[in-house]
């Protein structure tokens, strides 16, 4: 395996159909727009109540991947 620096993020997802769904959202969406995806890890779940009933299902997920100080040169 190569030396390399992996950059992490934390997203939110959401779904008006299950937990599942709304982590896949996040990623199948960040993956649009990160390069290099890498890891995926589900951090928190919690769910949007509306009139006492669940409207959407959220998903916290952290995303890793790989750094490149080329194209990130403004991040801090």
């Amino acid at each position: 395996m190569s030396e390399h620096v992996d950059k992490v993020i934390e997203i939110v997802g959401a779904s008006s159909e299950s937990f599942e769904k709304a982590a896949a959202t996040a990623v199948e969406i960040a993956g649009q727009h990160l390069a290099d995806l890498r890891i995926a890890e589900i951090v928190s779940l919690d769910m949007q109540v509306v009139d006492g009933k669940v409207a959407s299902y959220r998903a916290k997920v952290k995303l890793s991947f790989k750094y490149h100080p080329e194209k990130h040169a403004l991040d801090a």
